[in-house]
C-alpha cells in the first residue's frame, strides 16, 4: 500500500546541526504542523476504525441467538455435609490410606454371618387382571384383516410359579367369516391356543388358555392376535370398519404360586425391600423415633428418594409407625437411629452386641459415634424383612443411610452388617445435566440418547407393511425453549422391491407429523438423509419422536395376508439434530412441577429443603415420604442431599438461598406467608380466603397445593402443601402417589377431593382437581451473567444502533478536545 504520509526532501547529508534549522524551506513543513497533521490522520483513521467496529458489532449483537450456559457454580453447603464429606470403607475391604487402615482394624467384627432369611409369603395364586394396565382402558380393540394387541407382565423374584393360565373375555363383530376368523395367543412369543371367532352377536365370550410355567421369565409379553375376515373368499377392503374384536378388560392372567425363603443381602439392596419385578406396590414403613428431629428426618427422606429412584414408574407405599404392633404383613421394616432414639434396636436379632445403649465389636469395644453401622435382620418370626441404620452417634446414623443412597458406596456394599466410617464426596451435578433428558449440547446424535434400559441407541432395523415406529424421547428441559432455526437430519435406508406411489418415511414429534419423504427407488437406498425443521416451542418435558417407515411391497397378492418381510427400513444412529435453545422459564407453575423442576435443579436435591411444623405428626411425616419418593423417581443422580428441617430449626441461609417445600395443616403451617399474597388462601375455623371473597364450611376435607415465589428471594419458589385437616393433607398425599393426578398438576393453585370415601388408585374419576392461577409470574432466566447482559441487548436492540453512534461522537469530542490541548501545549 503507498504511504501516503509527507516525506522530507533529501538535502544531502541527513543529519543536520541545530543552526540549519533558520533556513528551513518555505516548503518543509514545520515540526508543530508535521504533528499536528500526523494526528489529524491519525484521528480520522481512528473514527474510521471505530464506525467500522461500531457497524460490525451492531450486526453481530442484533443476529445472536442467545445460547444457553450452564451455571456450574457449586450446590449450597448442607449442615450435615462435614459427616458425609469422605470415603466409604467396608469393614472387609483393603483399606485406601494408612489412617482409615488403622481406623477400620480396630474393630473385631464376627468372623462369619449367615445371611438373614424372610420367611415365605403366605401366598399360593395370584390375579393379574389386564384392566390394571393403562393400556386396556375400557378394552382393547383389534381391527383390520390381521391385528395384534401386547401386554407385558413381570415375574418376581420370590415367586416359583406351578401352574399359570390367562382367562380371556371377548366379544367380536358379527360379520366375521367364522372358518376364516380366529383369535390366537401367544406367550413370549410361543402359542398357546387359538379359538374361532364364530359366535352370535353381542355374545361375551370367555376362553380358558393354559401356559406351561416353563415360558415365564422375569419379563414376559402376551401377545393376543386376531385374523379376521368377512367373506368366504376374499376381505377386499382391510379397513372395513365391521372387523373388530374386543378384549374386555376383566381378562386376566392366574397364577398357582410357591413363595420361596429371602435371603438378604446388602449387594442386592433395595431388595427384597424394594423388588422392581414385584406385580404390586411394595409396602414399606418407617419406625419414628420416640423424639423427630432433623437427625432422622432427613436421612429419612433421603432413604426414601433413592427407593423412588430405584422404583422409577413403579408405584411405591410408605407410612411412618410408632411401634412394631402396627407393622402390617408384608411390609418392610426401616429403621433410622441410635439405640437411645430407637429402644427397638435393643429387641431385635443383631450380629452386633448392644450394651448400655451402645454398640460394641466383637471384643466389646464401643464404636466411635461417627462411625455408622448397617445391618439387615428380621421381625415377626422372620416374615418382615429389616434394615437398620444406626450408629452410637447422629453423624454416624447419617453416614450409613448416604452409604445407601450413593451409587459409588451403594455398589460396593456386600453381606448383611457393614461399618461405614468413611463415605466418599461427591460433588453436585451441573444445573442443567438431567439424565433422560436432551443433552445440554446444541448439535448431538441419536446414539447419544438413551433407550429405556440406559443404553444408547443403535442402528434399528423393521420389517414388514405394518412395522412398529421407532420412538424415543425427546425431552426438553423444563427451563428450556426450542427456537426457530432448530433441525433434526434423518439418516435411514430401506430395501428393495417397495412401491414407490406408496412408501415413505415420516417423522412425528408427540403425534404431529414434522414432514416425511417418498421412498422412490425400487432398488433400495443407502443412508439417504432428510433434514426436517423443529418448529418453535413444539419440544416439551414429556415429548417423544416417531419414525414410521410405510412399506408396501411393489406386488401384492388379492385376498391374502401381504407377503411383506422381505421389506425393510433402517435409521441410523447418526441422526444427528441441531438445535437452537433459550433458557428462560416463568415461575411460580405447578405444571413444571411434574418434572420435578426446579427442585430437581440440580438432580441430587441439593438446592431444596422441606419445612415441616416444629412437631410434625403422622400425617404430615407420611406426605413428607410420599413427596420425598415423587422427587427420587424424578430425578437420576450419584447422591441425594436434600435437606429436612423443622420450622424452628430451619437455618436463616437455607431459608433465603433454597426451593422450599412446606407441610402441615393450616393451623400449624409452618411458613405462613406463603398465604399472605392476595389470592386463594386458607385461614382459621375452616374458612377460605379468594381475593375479597371468605367463605367458611361446616367441614373441609380438601387438600390445597400451592406455589409462590419466596418472600425472601425472588429467584426461589416455595410450594405449600396443606388443607384444613388431616383429611386434606392426605388427598395431597394421593396427588403425589398417583401418576394420573401428578401429571395433571398446572396453574399455581391446586384444590383436591375425591368423589367417595375410599378412592381406588386406578380409577381417576373418583378424584377431583381444581386449578386456579392468581400469583403473578416472574421471569427466571438460567444462565450465566454475560448471557443475562446479552439477553438485555436482545431485548432492547433498536437502541443498540444509536448508542453506537452517540458512544462514536463522544470519543470523537474527546480526541478534539485532547488533540487541541496538546497542540497548544507544544506551541
Amino acid at each position: 500500500m503507498r504511504d501516503s504520509r509527507h516525506r522530507l526532501p533529501h538535502q544531502g547529508n541527513c543529519i543536520k546541526s541545530e543552526s540549519s534549522s533558520s533556513n528551513r524551506s518555505p516548503f518543509q513543513p514545520s515540526p508543530e504542523g508535521s504533528l499536528k497533521g500526523l494526528l489529524k490522520r491519525s484521528l480520522r483513521r481512528s473514527l474510521l476504525y471505530i464506525g467500522l467496529f461500531s457497524c460490525s458489532l451492531t450486526l453481530s449483537v442484533l443476529g445472536l441467538t442467545a445460547t444457553a450456559t450452564e451455571i456450574s457454580s457449586p450446590s449450597p453447603s448442607s449442615p450435615n455435609s462435614t459427616s458425609n464429606q469422605t470415603s466409604v470403607n467396608q469393614t472387609n475391604n483393603s483399606p485406601s490410606n494408612s489412617a482409615s487402615s488403622a481406623k477400620s482394624s480396630a474393630f473385631a467384627l464376627p468372623t462369619s454371618i449367615p445371611d438373614p432369611v424372610v420367611a415365605p409369603a403366605k401366598l399360593s395364586e395370584y390375579v393379574l387382571e389386564f384392566s390394571r394396565s393403562p393400556l386396556v382402558g375400557n378394552r382393547m380393540r383389534l381391527e383390520s384383516i390381521y391385528s395384534e394387541a401386547r401386554l407385558r407382565f413381570t415375574r418376581p423374584q420370590d415367586w416359583k410359579p406351578k401352574t399359570a393360565k390367562l382367562e380371556l373375555r371377548y366379544r367380536h363383530s358379527p360379520a366375521l367369516y367364522a372358518t376364516r376368523s380366529n383369535l390366537n395367543v401367544l406367550v413370549n412369543g410361543t402359542s398357546v391356543g387359538s379359538v374361532p371367532l364364530n359366535q352370535r352377536e353381542g355374545k361375551i365370550i370367555s376362553s380358558v388358555f393354559n401356559v406351561p410355567v416353563d415360558l415365564l421369565q422375569d419379563y414376559n409379553e402376551v401377545t393376543i392376535a386376531a385374523l379376521q375376515n368377512n367373506s368366504p373368499t376374499c376381505t377386499q377392503d382391510p379397513y372395513d370398519p365391521s372387523l373388530w374384536t374386543e378384549i374386555l378388560p376383566d381378562s386376566k392372567l392366574v397364577f398357582g404360586v410357591e413363595s420361596q425363603p429371602v435371603g438378604m443381602n446388602f449387594s442386592r439392596f433395595p431388595y427384597p425391600f424394594l423388588d422392581v419385578l414385584s406385580l404390586d406396590a411394595p409396602q414399606i414403613a418407617f419406625l419414628a423415633p420416640s423424639t423427630i428431629n432433623e437427625d432422622w428426618l432427613t436421612p429419612a427422606a433421603r432413604l426414601q428418594s433413592a427407593i423412588g429412584q430405584f422404583a422409577q414408574y413403579r408405584e411405591v407405599n410408605s407410612r411412618t409407625i410408632k411401634s412394631l404392633d402396627q407393622i402390617r404383613e408384608n411390609e418392610r421394616l426401616m429403621v433410622i437411629g441410635t439405640p437411645g432414639s430407637q429402644p427397638i434396636i435393643a429387641d431385635l436379632d443383631l450380629p452386633l452386641a448392644l450394651q448400655g445403649n451402645q454398640l460394641r465389636d466383637e471384643q466389646g469395644k464401643v464404636l466411635p459415634p461417627d462411625v455408622g453401622v448397617l445391618m439387615l435382620t428380621t421381625a415377626e418370626d422372620d416374615r418382615i424383612p429389616v434394615l437398620i441404620a444406626t450408629g452410637n452417634g447422629e453423624a454416624g446414623v447419617a453416614k450409613a443411610v448416604q452409604a445407601l443412597v450413593q451409587r459409588p458406596d451403594r455398589e460396593i456394599a456386600t453381606g448383611s452388617l457393614m461399618l461405614i466410617d468413611e463415605t466418599q464426596p461427591i460433588a453436585a451435578p451441573p444445573l442443567r445435566e438431567w439424565g433422560g433428558y436432551l443433552p445440554t449440547q446444541n448439535q448431538f446424535k441419536l446414539s447419544d440418547l438413551r433407550t429405556f434400559d440406559n443404553q444408547p441407541y443403535q442402528d434399528v432395523t423393521v420389517r414388514g407393511s405394518h412395522a412398529p415406529a421407532l420412538e424415543f424421547d425427546f425431552r426438553a428441559l423444563p427451563d428450556e425453549q426450542i427456537l426457530h432455526g432448530s433441525t433434526m437430519t434423518l439418516v435411514y435406508s430401506y430395501s428393495p422391491q417397495v412401491n414407490p406411489l406408496t412408501s415413505q418415511v415420516e417423522v412425528q414429534l408427540d403425534g404431529v407429523p414434522l414432514g416425511g419423504d417418498r421412498l422412490t427407488s425400487i432398488d433400495g437406498e443407502n443412508r439417504q438423509t432428510l433434514k426436517l425443521d423443529i418448529p418453535e416451542g413444539t419440544v416439551r418435558p414429556t415429548s417423544k419422536v416417531r419414525v414410521n417407515f410405510r412399506l408396501d411391497p411393489r406386488e401384492r397378492r388379492s385376498c391374502s395376508r401381504v407377503t411383506d418381510q422381505q421389506l425393510w427400513g433402517t435409521i441410523h444412529s447418526d441422526t444427528s439434530f441441531d438445535l437452537r435453545r433459550d433458557q428462560m422459564t416463568r415461575l411460580p407453575d405447578l405444571k413444571l412441577m411434574q418434572s420435578g423442576y426446579p427442585f430437581a435443579a440440580p438432580q441430587d436435591l441439593s438446592n431444596l429443603a422441606i419445612v415441616l411444623p416444629k412437631e410434625p405428626n403422622e400425617t404430615e411425616l407420611n406426605l413428607m415420604l410420599e413427596l420425598s419418593e415423587r422427587l427420587g423417581r424424578l430425578t437420576r443422580a450419584d447422591a441425594i442431599q436434600v435437606q429436612v428441617y423443622r420450622v424452628d430449626k430451619l437455618p436463616q441461609e437455607i431459608q433465603n438461598d433454597r426451593h422450599l417445600v412446606a407441610i402441615g395443616k393450616q393451623s400449624r403451617f409452618p411458613l405462613p406467608k406463603v398465604f399472605e399474597p392476595q389470592g386463594f388462601a386458607l385461614q382459621g375455623s375452616m374458612t377460605r380466603q379468594w381475593g375479597d371473597s371468605q367463605a367458611q364450611a361446616a367441614d373441609d376435607g380438601e387438600g390445597v397445593i400451592r406455589s409462590v415465589l419466596s418472600p425472601w428471594n425472588p429467584e426461589r419458589v416455595i410450594v405449600a402443601l396443606t388443607g384444613q385437616t388431616d383429611k386434606g393433607l392426605e388427598q395431597v398425599r394421593y396427588v403425589m402417589q398417583r401418576d394420573f393426578l401428578f401429571s395433571q398438576l398446572e396453574g399455581d393453585t391446586v384444590l383436591v377431593g375425591t368423589n367417595r370415601e375410599n378412592p381406588s388408585p386406578y380409577d381417576p374419576g373418583d378424584y377431583r382437581l381444581e386449578f386456579l392461577r392468581q400469583s403473578p409470574q416472574r421471569q427466571i432466566i438460567t444462565e450465566s451473567g454475560w448471557q443475562e447482559w446479552l439477553r438485555v441487548f436482545q431485548g432492547n436492540w433498536y437502541v443498540l444502533a444509536p448508542g453506537f453512534i452517540a458512544a462514536t461522537l463522544i470519543l470523537y469530542a474527546v480526541m478534539q478536545v485532547y488533540l487541541k490541548k496538546v497542540i497548544g501545549q507544544e506551541r
